[in-house]
Formats: C-alpha cells, sequence, structure tokens
C-alpha cells in the first residue's frame, strides 16, 4: 500500500505538467482555512449557487480544475475572488478522472487543512448543518482525532419528466429534483482498501434494473484533514492510507457521517449525457453514459411511488441514510 502510494503521488506530479495556472490567489489562503477542490467542464450555469453554497458552509477558498470547457465557465471563475483556477485540455479519463490533477494541488496546497473535494453537482450535508456551519463539525473532528468524514451519494430527481422544469443559473437545484430514494441500496465491504462499497438508489432502479452491480458506487469520502502523503484512488470513494477508509463503526455502533445530495438529474443533464458520451472520457468506457443515453431519449419519469421528498437532514439520519453519531 505504501508503495502504491508513492506511486500514485509521483503520477499526480506528472499529470500535474498537464495544468496551466489561469488565476492564482493562493497567497489568500490562510492557516485553518477550509478549502475545496473541484473538477469540471462547461458547469457554468452550475456554478453561481455551487460558489455561493460552500461560501455560506464556510468554505473560504475554492481550487478548480476547469477541463477545457467551451462555454463561460472560466470567463465566470475568473472574476470570482476566492477561486484559484487552472486549466487543462488534458484527458479525463488518463489523469484518473481528474483525480491526479486534484491530488497534486491537495498535495501543494492543502497540508493540514480540512479539505472539502466535491464535483459542482454535489452539495454536502452533515449533522446540525441547519444551525452549525462547518467549521463546528471539523473542529469536532479533530478533537476526536478523526480525520475523515464520509458521505453517502443520494441522488436527487423531479416528479415528472426531466425536461420539464427548467434550470436557471443560481437556482437552487432541490427545488426542482426535490425526491429521492429512501431505500433500495446494498453495501458491501471492500476488504482490500477497507471501505463500505454502497450502491443503489434511483440510478440502479432505472438506468441498470438488470445489471444493479453496474450500477455507480454512492460511497465517498468528501471531506478529509489533509495531509501531503494523502492520496485518493478512485475518485472521492476510497484513499490511502487505507485507515482514512476507515469511516465506520465495524464494532456495532454508529460514527458520524453525511449525505451529499447528487443533483444531475435536471433538465440539463440529457445535453450533458450526449456530451459525455462523445467524449468517452468516464470510466468502463462510459457504460454509465450509455445507459443514462438510452434511457433519457424518452424524456423519462425517475419519480415513483416509493420516492420520498426531502425535508431536512434529520429526515435523513431517521431513514437511516446519515448519522451524527456521539456528536450531540
Amino acid at each position: 500500500m505504501r508503495l502504491a502510494r508513492k506511486r500514485l503521488r509521483v503520477r499526480a506530479y506528472r499529470k500535474s505538467l498537464q495544468l496551466r495556472c489561469v488565476v492564482d490567489r493562493t497567497s489568500q489562503v490562510k492557516e485553518g482555512d477550509l478549502l475545496l477542490f473541484s473538477t469540471q467542464r462547461n458547469e457554468q450555469i452550475r456554478l453561481p449557487y455551487f460558489l455561493q453554497y460552500y461560501r455560506d458552509m464556510g468554505v473560504t477558498h475554492f481550487f478548480i480544475v476547469d477541463n477545457d470547457s467551451d462555454d463561460d465557465t472560466q470567463d465566470y471563475l475568473m472574476d470570482q475572488p476566492d477561486v484559484s483556477l487552472w486549466h487543462t485540455k488534458g484527458s479525463y479519463k488518463r489523469s484518473r478522472f481528474g483525480v491526479d490533477w486534484l491530488n497534486h494541488l491537495q498535495s501543494k496546497y492543502a497540508h493540514g487543512h480540512w479539505c472539502v473535494v466535491v464535483d459542482p453537482d454535489e452539495f454536502l450535508l452533515y449533522p446540525f448543518c441547519d444551525t452549525r456551519p462547518l467549521r463546528a463539525l471539523t473542529d469536532w473532528l479533530d478533537s476526536c482525532s478523526i480525520r475523515a468524514f464520509s458521505a453517502m451519494l443520494l441522488d436527487m430527481y423531479p416528479k415528472g419528466g426531466l425536461n420539464d422544469q427548467p434550470y436557471v443559473a443560481g437556482q437552487n437545484p432541490f427545488e426542482i429534483a426535490s425526491w429521492f430514494d429512501s431505500g433500495n441500496y446494498t453495501i458491501s465491504r471492500n476488504y482490500h482498501h477497507w471501505n463500505l462499497w454502497i450502491q443503489g438508489g434511483c440510478r440502479s432502479r432505472v438506468f441498470f434494473p438488470d445489471q444493479p452491480e453496474r450500477a455507480p458506487a454512492l460511497n465517498k469520502v468528501p471531506l478529509v484533514k489533509w495531509d501531503r502523503r494523502y492520496t485518493y484512488v478512485n475518485s472521492t470513494h476510497m484513499l490511502l492510507p487505507r485507515g482514512l477508509n476507515l469511516v465506520y463503526d465495524e464494532w456495532g455502533g454508529e460514527k458520524a457521517s453525511g449525505i451529499l445530495m447528487h443533483a444531475k438529474f435536471l433538465d440539463t443533464f440529457g445535453a450533458k449525457a450526449q456530451e459525455e458520451l462523445a467524449r468517452s472520457q468516464h470510466y468502463a468506457a462510459s457504460a454509465e453514459y450509455k445507459a443514462y443515453a438510452t434511457q433519457l431519449k424518452e424524456n423519462p419519469e425517475i419519480w415513483c411511488k416509493w420516492s420520498e421528498r426531502y425535508i431536512n437532514w434529520r429526515q435523513l439520519e431517521i431513514l437511516g441514510l446519515m448519522s451524527k453519531g456521539n456528536w450531540a
């Protein structure tokens, strides 16, 4: 595992040569600041709400890699006073889906900081997020000597066809995509990296009904007290050293965990799926996006009679999808 981690760190350095700094505001970062890292492409419509959401949560600086967007993303991000921006034309697939680029930036800039690592359509919920800033959570994690915080990816979707309600820039996406699957999840243990592997939800139900084992993984570790020796292995699903993946209590109790609300299923998704399918830059020969493209031709309704409407984080805790553990 140590050798694997060293190889990944060397790989990240080599892939960093593909990055061109567009705006460097990293001198603004102060000791103890909460940082956010993200890779994106053509997400300008999502960015106003995304940035404000995490600013309100307490994030003080954003490190964003733009993978050769051809919309107004770069111009928009250049104007944001708390964003440092890099551009690359490099292959998303050959950078291990952006992980190499972000591993390098975190190694260089994030040592000793709590870091949020998310996509522009992922929104972190944690216990007491309606009354306590993210700093309260990280302070508690520090006091317990906990270095990583897990969250299950929860796919949100609208009632009705995906194209029935247009999304506009700056809008809260969960005003439209306010429903989710409260069950239909499977959990297994990855004995090699010591993490849990979660699948299911609406993507399994709608897009992989005959092959649920091929549905995307929903387990994430999006919040980490970063050390330059660390590295993500596969997206934010797991890290090295392996101890960072022990974000569950194997002795029968519960550790605190959160939810990443996933705002993928909006009216913008059809065009995005076609673009990504044409680029063929995703995992397993873009099998996931092939499944999306097949189903999206009919403007499908993901909602079903078992769907649950989102209320707040306490609802998700009652349903067993997240936990406050012993944080009170």
